[in-house]
């Protein structure tokens, strides 16, 4: 893995510790792009929370920023940042499935 990659795994599960954050890209993957104020009300999360998530998630490329009518921005799903993060888990399970295999 790439050092590049390794950091954006870093910053993607540093993202996703937070359940709020985890709520808040469930939503986007169920229920489409979305604005602030629609994640508010799904969530019942307070806007200003809300929007410091969707900055953060925005900042790790989870997230999208998209212009939407009359200046109401809508957040749609990257998935890029989130494949880094699986490869990297993918390439921990081989070493730990051979490793484990090893101890046996």
């Amino acid at each position: 893995m790439e050092p590049d990659d390794e950091a954006v795994a870093e910053q993607v599960f540093t993202a996703l510790a937070d359940p709020t954050r985890r709520a808040i890209l469930a939503a986007l993957a169920s229920g489409g792009p979305a604005t602030a104020t629609d994640l508010t009300d799904r969530l019942h999360v307070s806007r200003q929370a809300i929007a410091k998530h969707l900055a953060l998630l925005a900042d790790v490329g989870l997230v999208t920023a998209e212009p939407g009518e009359r200046r109401r921005v809508r957040f749609r799903l990257r998935s890029a940042p989130m494949q880094v993060a699986h490869q990297y888990l993918v390439a921990l399970e081989r070493h730990w499935d051979s490793d484990q295999a090893r101890r046996r």
